[in-house]
């Protein structure tokens, strides 16, 4: 397949290339939107994933249309966008948000040895909620054959990021407004516990990037 180009062409000054850039955004969100053209639609599903070094893991139904799409090689998009803060200007044409975003262009290929899929099961359990999976029932052949899993590789990445206060022109100096930024904080509320096991540390002290 051709690699579409991944430069940023809006506002260039906002791209970036680097992997540790890329990877920072990755590793910080929880969910992906991934885009295919199915049946001369397009179509954009919200996912759970992971990375796993040089590629993003999904996983889903064996019966689920889109990855049993991407297991037939279709081309796929996948992009991670992480909101910052509201960017209030003198003008509304002006306002703007501060956030970071990474998109992936790619093929995905099935995770398909046992022991792999385990591993990549196991990894996106702790994606989620790090320290979990040790505390599980470990999980059955069966659950493990009876999940798709894909691998995307992060070859044809970037990032596109905005920060700082609003860009005001010149003519706008003497408008009295107020203006700067809200910036977003991520909370995650006390645990709801549905039985009477003692909550255990990673639940109590989960915390995200």
């Amino acid at each position: 397949m051709s690699t579409p180009d991944t430069s940023v062409h809006r506002l260039p000054n906002r791209g970036r290339y680097d992997r540790e850039t890329i990877d920072a955004i990755l590793d910080e969100g929880l969910v992906a939107h991934v885009g295919l053209v199915e049946d001369g639609h397009p179509v954009v599903i919200p996912v759970a994933y992971a990375r796993d070094g040089d590629a993003v893991l999904i996983h889903g139904s064996p019966a689920s249309r889109m990855l049993r799409t991407f297991k037939k090689g279709a081309p796929a998009c996948l992009t991670v966008t992480l909101l910052d803060g509201l960017v209030l200007a003198k003008s509304a044409f002006n306002h703007s948000m501060n956030y970071r975003s990474a998109v992936l262009f790619g093929e995905m290929e099935e995770v398909s040895d046992l022991d792999e899929k385990y591993a990549a099961l196991t990894l996106l359990t702790e994606a989620l909620t790090p320290g979990r999976s040790s505390s599980l029932r470990p999980m059955t052949e069966k659950e493990v054959r009876g999940t798709t899993v894909l691998r995307m590789a992060i070859d044809a990445a970037s990032a596109k990021v905005r920060e700082g206060g609003p860009v005001d022109p010149d003519e706008d100096a003497d408008f009295e407004v107020w203006t700067g930024v809200i910036p977003r904080v991520d909370t995650w509320g006390p645990a709801i516990p549905t039985n009477d096991v003692d909550v255990p540390d990673h639940v109590t002290g989960y915390r995200r990037a």
